[in-house]
């Protein structure tokens, strides 16, 4: 038998301009403390440039969903409210008014939280609690015209994992029972974490069918809290890996807002349903030592600083008090795509997002046909010039072109056995946080293979005779 002639010829083709979506979901978070010291308030939210609002948070007790604050929620005063004993007022009842003037406007109340997380793992447990649990969070969005129920359960634990997926299929069937009742749509949403040790305990390819979409928190990747992805000063939300990151893995590769869009991608969750979040504030490091400019360096604990807390920072702070001014000098980072500040005299390092970083993540969300994007939060960024880009970018249509990488890459290929046979083994090793494909062609020209490259992909086999 004649041994068989291959020839492979290699090409790695980078995810470029996609397709996008005719119309983008743009999800901004309302918090209800917002009414308070911030003085925000749900009149000041820019409606006609958002498409959903997630009220945060109900709170949960004894099993059910609970109001977060009852002032601010059901009972705080605005003209025009009325002061009858049974009269809804406070947020809940501005939003009404807000989507009778803005009707495209959907809202949904976000349950749990950072604070308010600690009830789900008994909630998912069995039967009897998700039933209570899905049918109060019904009565509740019924009650008080919400569109919908964002879970925002930070996070789930390894022996959460399929009770999260039953928690999800029951509130889905309480919501279609009501929808039945009600005559229109019901959404259901969570937000997801970023990092893949939590990513792990979630079985998205199993909840995705039971929700509208997902909003992944792709924020505070690093911080000023130590460990290993706070060692050093860093990133707040890269958009992509940086070859400089001192951090060892999975910090170095996974902990950028594209790898975790692959990981989702490659565990199941269709891209029409990932929304990618983005941060309007900022971090910031205390007592900062070596490094470049501040960034991967020493440091001690949050800044002493910050806009209502120490070491956060909203953007209409950072732009108006500190952005090349009062000592602090603004750094790019090309490779991750994002700035930083950074003041020698008071060792004070920011991480955060401007209208630069924002625009690049936007066309991103383009470039990769993403639902859309999920902000933390409006009141970080009353001036609007972060909204303003994202509507911007959403409105032209304007994605990552060809000529700009949508995922840096570089990538080994090896083979088995070499000098090949009638069967050979293709790997392809490319740097996580990068995706497209190789193409393989035999020596007529005619391609054999395709192997995907990325977060999640497999190698692939090509095999057979061709002469």
């Amino acid at each position: 038998m004649r041994r068989a002639m291959v020839l492979i010829l290699v090409t790695v083709v980078a995810a470029s301009c996609l397709a996008q979506p005719a119309s983008n979901k743009i999800v901004g978070y309302f918090t209800s403390w917002s009414v308070y010291a911030r003085d925000y308030h749900v009149p000041d939210v820019p409606a006609e440039k958002i498409t959903h609002i997630n009220y945060a948070f109900a709170n949960i007790s004894g099993g059910e969903i609970a109001l977060g604050d009852s002032y601010a929620d059901i009972d705080k005063f605005y003209p025009g409210d009325s002061w009858d004993a049974d009269s809804l007022r406070g947020n809940f009842h501005q939003l009404i008014i807000l989507k009778g003037t803005y009707p495209h406007i959907k809202t949904l109340i976000s349950v749990g939280g950072w604070t308010w997380s600690a009830q789900f793992p008994g909630i998912a447990m069995t039967d009897t609690s998700r039933e209570r649990f899905a049918r109060s969070c019904a009565e509740f969005v019924e009650n008080y015209d919400f569109d919908g129920v964002d879970i925002d359960w930070e996070y789930p634990g390894p022996t959460d994992r399929h009770n999260f997926t039953l928690l999800l299929a029951e509130l889905r069937g309480q919501l279609d029972s009501l929808e039945i009742v009600e005559g229109r749509d019901y959404l259901l949403t969570i937000a997801a974490p970023a990092g893949p040790e939590r990513i792990c305990n979630i079985e998205v390819d199993s909840i995705h069918p039971y929700l509208d979409w997902v909003n992944i928190m792709t924020y505070d990747y690093h911080g000023p809290w130590g460990g290993g992805g706070g060692a050093v000063t860093n990133f707040n939300a890269p958009l992509f890996m940086s070859a400089t990151n001192p951090l060892g893995e999975p910090f170095f590769s996974y902990f950028n807002q594209a790898a975790t869009v692959d990981t989702y991608l490659a565990l199941g969750l269709p891209p029409d349903k990932l929304v990618l979040g983005l941060p309007f504030y900022g971090r910031g490091y205390g007592n900062v030592s070596g490094g470049t400019n501040g960034l991967y360096a020493g440091y001690s604990g949050a800044a002493p600083v910050g806009t209502w807390e120490n070491g956060v920072f909203d953007f209409d702070d950072l732009h108006n008090n500190y952005v090349d001014m009062a000592g602090y000098t603004r750094f790019w980072k090309d490779d991750a795509r994002v700035p930083w500040l950074f003041n020698p005299a008071t060792q004070i390092m920011i991480s955060y997002d401007d209208t630069m970083s924002i625009g690049e993540k936007a066309r991103f969300i383009l470039s990769e046909s993403l639902a859309g994007a999920m902000f933390w939060e409006f009141s970080c960024d009353e001036e609007e010039m972060l909204l303003n880009k994202i509507f911007d970018v959403f409105d032209s249509g304007t994605s990552i072109g060809t000529d700009y990488p949508v995922r840096p890459v570089s990538m080994n290929i090896s083979a088995y056995p070499n000098p090949f046979n009638s069967a050979v083994t293709i790997r392809v090793q490319g740097l996580a946080g990068s995706r497209g494909r190789v193409e393989i062609f035999d020596i007529a020209g005619r391609m054999v293979a395709e192997i995907p490259v990325g977060a999640g992909s497999k190698p692939a086999r090509a095999g057979g005779s061709r002469t």
